[in-house]
């Protein structure tokens, strides 16, 4: 099991409408609007890395709205 998290900036204003089309992603099993650096984190729990690289690639950059992400996978 690969443990990840995504973590997404948005154009302005389009937080809680990225939130609903990010939660609903299959591979994401959690996802919250955040203060910080960044506007969204996206917690994936998958089989392999390359569905996180996939989920974030096609998945979170695909959708519009979305302007910058980082993906950290989990080390333990």
């Amino acid at each position: 099991m690969v443990h990840a998290f995504i973590m997404v900036k948005t154009a302005a204003g389009k937080s809680e409408e990225l939130l609903g089309s990010i939660g609903e992603l299959s591979q994401v099993a959690e996802a919250h609007i955040v203060a910080g650096d960044y506007d969204i984190i996206a917690e994936l729990d998958v089989g392999e890395v390359y569905e996180v690289l996939d989920t974030a690639s096609s998945g979170v950059r695909g959708l519009s709205g979305v302007t910058d992400t980082k993906t950290y996978i989990s080390l333990d």
